[in-house]
């Protein structure tokens, strides 16, 4: 299987036909995945911690002074107590892994909802440590790769460019020319597969603290990145939504 990052951007792009469309059409070029592995840039736990493995029923609405019908959706997907076990396995001796009941957050099933709309793969989301540095994140990427072979589709959800500060909500504006040169910089070390920028992305890159005041966004790339060593990537979905928030998705396939 390929590996994913996708930028969700605001919740609200569920209900938005031009920022869904181009997901769709991401999904319907992929190979159908046997399952799908989620680590997304809302949940920030340590240990590595996985998430509910019955299925998905129940959601987490992570987020506040949305219109009714968002607390409403569903993403019914089949849970993979199977891939949480092979999770664990792989991890094993090097990474500490513990287990939770907790629900998928929005930065999983608002993409999957508009890229397998069907809720019929099982979904498994696990926890990004906040206290694993850059460097031990592209490590856990490495550490799961072997689950592509297995049918995995690894999928990393934050945005490359996320300054909520600076964002306009009520608009889409050009973006400003810090965000634009934060997310044409990601873009072009990830093309040179020059991954240890990429890492270093805080002393690496122009104006990184004001494209991500907090670096939790970002952060996901590095799983995904990792997992795909040596990869090109292509870029499914590009652009900006209010300005200060990149939509840029990235695959890596080899």
């Amino acid at each position: 299987m390929p590996v994913g990052f996708i930028g969700h951007g605001n919740p609200l792009s569920v209900a938005s036909e031009n920022r869904t469309a181009p997901w769709s059409a991401w999904s319907r070029q992929l190979p159908r995945p046997s399952s799908i592995l989620v680590v997304s840039a809302h949940w920030e736990d340590t240990p590595v911690t996985i998430g509910a493995t019955t299925d998905h029923q129940n959601l987490l609405y992570d987020f506040g002074g949305f219109p009714e019908f968002m607390y409403n959706l569903q993403y019914p997907a089949p849970g993979a107590p199977g891939l949480a076990d092979r999770v664990e396995v792989l991890l094993a001796g090097n990474v500490q892994v513990s287990r939770s009941d907790r629900p998928l957050d929005h930065g999983a099933w608002i993409p999957l909802m508009k890229m397998w709309p069907d809720a019929g793969i099982p979904v498994l989301q696990i926890s990004m440590p906040i206290d694993m540095d850059e460097e031990q994140l592209y490590d856990l990427g490495r550490e799961l790769a072997p689950l592509r072979d297995e049918g995995v589709f690894i999928l990393g959800t934050g945005n490359l460019v996320h300054d909520i500060r600076g964002a306009s909500f009520y608009s889409d504006p050009i973006p400003p020319e810090y965000a634009a040169g934060f997310d044409t910089w990601v873009a072009r070390s990830l093309a040179a597969r020059d991954d240890r920028s990429l890492i270093g992305w805080r002393e690496q890159a122009p104006e990184a603290l004001r494209s991500h005041p907090s670096a939790e966004h970002y952060r996901p790339i590095l799983v995904a990145a990792g997992a795909a060593p040596g990869e090109s990537p292509r870029f499914p979905v590009e652009g900006f939504e209010h300005g200060t928030i990149s939509r840029r998705s990235v695959e890596f396939d080899s």
